[in-house]
């Protein structure tokens, strides 16, 4: 049986090579400066693209098209409100890889 996202596994990445391929898709997915920096963001809570493109001292283009990369990794998912995306996090263990990695020193 392979992988399924969403699906606990008892066994530790070391010992499962298709859980491993997945986990590097999401660490490449944030890998980006801005793309994690948007996760961050979105760790407290949805916001729109023009919001974040403020908070974030980039175009709205840019952050669309980050945006884009996240959602297609399936990371975040927007919903209409208002004639507006809102975009939140859907993969709940990034708020903890952000507060990892924000104890990163180097």
């Amino acid at each position: 049986m392979g992988y399924i996202p969403g699906v606990a596994r008892t066994q530790p990445i070391s010992a499962d090579a298709e859980r491993a391929v997945h986990v590097a898709e999401v660490l490449k997915a944030v890998a980006h400066p801005l793309r994690l920096r948007i996760v961050a963001t979105l760790c407290a809570g949805e916001e729109h693209v023009g919001a974040l493109a403020e908070k974030l001292g980039a175009s709205q283009a840019i952050v669309s098209q980050q945006l884009r990369i996240l959602r297609s990794n399936g990371l975040v998912a927007a919903s209409r409100s208002g004639g507006f995306a809102r975009y939140r996090l859907v993969e709940k263990n990034l708020r903890g890889l952000v507060r990892c990695m924000e104890k990163c020193e180097r």
